[in-house]
């Protein structure tokens, strides 16, 4: 009944409504100063069916001040999760890694891709110009923009295999905007997981899935949910104002209208899909939001895959 892109509220989801652990599912929970982590695996066939989510590994920042956050707080954020890219990526000296920015740069709350990868340090042509195979500070990075297929016409894989044709790179980096369930991960979160990404899964637009299979190399995928289905925002506040206290009658009527939306999840939705009721929100300040993000998101970037940069480093060379 509910959508989302991220692992963690698949998992809350499951968890609510089953008593049992999710056998092939591991999660490891730690905190770093004011961002808390998620690190959710999925282990076989039933973990994966239960998730429905491919085998992986599913990385999970939560930071709430992200909202309403100040440099401090940015830096921070930045820090850890090229902390935690770091360990997947794994750098070597003969790195090569294409940047993909998902999404529609003229529809704010999907540009987070295209507005990231602008950020991102391009080094290809270094390695090219000075014909260099290896450096001990950098990897060998190329950066594309795709676009979506409503205004180029191609499928945004197609595209894709394309470069990776030319380029040849070991490891392809996604970044996309993604869908939450609970109202409080919207610009607050971010996930990184190795099984890939769906293009468009944030609006509500998926299309052929960017993952190993599809392309031939192993696929990161970094996605912060900027985006709600209505009708989850509607049903939360149902839930809420059942559960709130003030009139009995009134109360008990928003409790049992979300009980008749729980137990009959799946007719509620198609009657919202046949009278087109059923929407993609964001948050009214998300001009800012992505711009913050995708700060964020290249910085990590930045310095997962050229070790001789500081965080100072990258700020400077955004600015």
């Amino acid at each position: 009944m509910f959508r989302t892109d991220l692992a963690i509220e698949s998992k809350e989801m499951y968890d609510e409504q089953n008593n049992i652990e999710i056998k092939g599912v591991e999660v490891e929970k730690d905190r770093k100063g004011s961002i808390d982590i998620t690190n959710i695996k999925i282990t076989d066939d039933n973990g994966s069916e239960s998730m429905g989510k491919p085998k992986g590994n599913y990385i999970t920042l939560e930071v709430p001040g992200l909202r309403n956050a100040d440099a401090q707080l940015k830096d921070e954020a930045s820090l850890v999760l090229a902390h935690e890219l770091s360990k997947i990526i794994q750098f070597k000296n003969n790195l090569k890694v294409l940047v993909v920015g998902l999404g529609n740069d003229k529809v704010t709350p999907d540009a987070l891709g295209p507005l990231t990868v602008k950020k991102i340090k391009v080094t290809r042509h270094y390695f090219i110009t000075y014909k260099k195979d290896k450096d001990e500070s950098m990897a060998c990075v190329s950066a594309l923009i795709p676009g979506v297929m409503g205004t180029t016409g191609i499928e945004t894989v197609e595209i894709i295999k394309g470069a990776v044709e030319k380029v040849k790179p070991d490891l392809i980096i996604a970044v996309d905007a993604l869908a939450a369930r609970r109202i409080e991960r919207i610009n607050t979160t971010i996930q990184i997981t190795d099984t890939g990404i769906s293009p468009g899964a944030g609006v509500g637009n998926n299309r052929t899935e960017l993952n190993g299979n599809s392309l031939g190399v192993r696929v990161i995928a970094i996605g912060v949910p900027t985006v709600i289905d209505s009708f989850t925002v509607v049903f939360d506040t149902i839930e809420e104002l059942g559960r709130c206290g003030g009139d009995k009658e009134i109360g008990g009527y928003f409790s049992n209208l979300s009980n008749i939306f729980q137990t009959h999840g799946e007719t509620v939705d198609k009657m919202l899909q046949s009278c087109s009721r059923n929407m993609i929100v964001t948050a009214n300040d998300i001009d800012s939001l992505v711009q913050d993000f995708s700060q964020i998101i290249s910085n990590s970037i930045n310095m997962a895959l050229h070790p001789g940069l500081k965080l100072e480093d990258v700020n400077r060379y955004m600015s």
